[in-house]
């Protein structure tokens, strides 16, 4: 049990350094030994926790992040097949997209892998994503939360055009909407309708927890 636990333990220290190799070689062993449940959880999600914290904390930067995600990648590669044996269950459901116009997206990506780190899944719809595109993805997916994006002033607006055709279409009341980027306030939030307002990408995880605690 001892063993287990350091190997764990190392998993996720090789993820918070961003050692893909390690990781997924780490997995591979791990998987003779450990459920696969208790490597996402003790593992992987434990290391993107701790450089999520450190990034919260402006102790880590946008590069480390990507690196250790590079890494979790590495090793969910290998537990998803033994994940989806187990019927592991994901802590909830989320869309994100960069909104009509605006092909900005290293920000919702940072946020998309911090929240899969967080043990969340996360269907992404891309750049330059329209109201009826989103739509069509929420009926398709079925999330519990959409997430937008937007870096532009210009393309902020196009925040309230995907909830009033939420309402338009019935879907408002089945989903909660998230906004973030860098010309987003909570004020803009608040006075489109908005379920929650991220001021950077490790808001968004606490965010998102709490969010989906609420429903």
């Amino acid at each position: 049990m001892e063993e287990n636990r350091q190997l764990l333990h190392e998993i996720a220290v090789q993820c918070e350094k961003g050692d893909a190799d390690a990781v997924r070689s780490l997995t591979v062993e791990a998987l003779e030994h450990c459920s696969a449940e208790s490597i996402l959880n003790q593992g992987l999600m434990s290391g993107m926790e701790c450089i999520g914290v450190k990034f919260k904390n402006n102790e880590v930067f946008i590069p480390e992040v990507l690196i250790a995600a590079r890494a979790m990648k590495a090793g969910m590669a290998v537990l998803k097949p033994r994940l989806a044996e187990a019927r592991v269950a994901s802590k909830g459901k989320i869309l994100m997209g960069t909104v009509k116009g605006d092909l900005h997206d290293i920000g919702k990506n940072i946020v998309s892998m911090l929240l899969q780190g967080a043990g969340f899944e996360v269907v992404d719809m891309g750049t330059d994503v329209g109201v009826e595109t989103i739509i069509q993805m929420i009926r398709e997916t079925e999330p519990q939360i959409l997430g937008l994006s937007a870096l532009l002033t210009t393309t902020m607006i196009c925040m309230e055009d995907v909830i009033k055709g939420l309402e338009k279409a019935g879907l408002r009341d089945r989903i909660k909407v998230i906004i973030g980027g860098a010309p987003i306030t909570q004020a803009y939030a608040d006075e489109i309708g908005a379920d929650g307002y991220a001021p950077d990408a490790a808001v968004s995880v606490d965010l998102v927890r709490g969010l989906l605690a609420s429903v």
